[in-house]
């Protein structure tokens, strides 16, 4: 069932995002070469902690930690760790934070240093295609629709979409219905109403969207070993249009 939510609710969930929003910028100035993703794990506990709010992930499910911090083939949910991250590497930081009961989901894929041309094409192809699922997510619309959009448009780029993690939607849950494949044929799934909230996080790979998944039941990466980027934004849908909840 899909529960749509009432103006308040989305307000608080935007008080959320705006702190989370707040905080990927402050991530954006740390990233550089010889950083390791433990010591982005610990600023965003110690960020959040003083903002008043808390890392919801930490916990669900049994996993670890306040973020998720994905190296250059790894898709999403690596675990954060003590290894510099290295000039040309990316990595996405995904987190979910709890304001006062209110949950806001967002990732960000940062380069490190210079990387290399197909890398800063990927970067721009994924940020695009995350907005391009976003002027999809109208009133009347259906969910297909999204997927489609990113599809499409990332396909005709030269990379593929990954099908094994889609969005969804979130609200006193992370994980809540509708879900949001960014992938599919348009006219299909749910209709999209007013009241809404759910994530849309596109995952492009450079070469096949195939999978593998880490011996940690976590850790997602690339079948072939090429990179994987990922945008990740929480949106609301309002009778006029979609509100992003975690705009940076």
């Amino acid at each position: 069932m899909i529960v749509l939510k009432s103006e308040r609710e989305i307000e608080a969930m935007h008080e959320s995002g705006k702190i989370l929003a707040a905080c990927h910028r402050e991530i954006a100035k740390l990233i550089a070469p010889g950083i390791t993703t433990w010591e982005i794990e610990e600023f965003v506990e110690n960020y959040l902690r003083k903002a008043g709010a808390t890392p919801e992930q930490k916990g669900y499910k049994g996993y670890e930690y306040a973020t998720c911090a994905s190296i250059n083939e790894e898709i999403c949910h690596g675990y954060p760790r003590k290894s510099p991250l290295k000039n040309g590497d990316i990595v996405t930081i995904d987190m979910v934070v709890n304001y006062n009961g209110a949950l806001a989901d967002s990732a960000w894929t940062y380069k490190v240093g210079t990387v290399s041309e197909e890398t800063e094409h990927l970067l721009k192809v994924t940020k695009e295609s995350l907005y391009k699922g976003i002027e999809q997510s109208i009133s009347g619309n259906r969910i297909g629709d999204i997927g489609h959009a990113i599809q499409t448009f990332v396909e005709a780029e030269g990379f593929s979409v990954v099908r094994d993690f889609i969005g969804h939607g979130i609200g006193p849950s992370i994980h809540e219905k509708p879900e949001v494949p960014h992938y599919g044929l348009p006219n299909k799934g749910p209709r999209i109403k007013e009241g809404m909230v759910f994530t849309i996080e596109p995952m492009v790979n450079v070469g096949t969207y195939q999978s593998v998944r880490d011996p940690n039941g976590w850790t997602a990466s690339t079948a072939d070993g090429k990179y994987s980027a990922q945008y990740e934004h929480t949106i609301a849908i309002t009778k006029n249009g979609p509100v992003i909840l975690t705009e940076q």
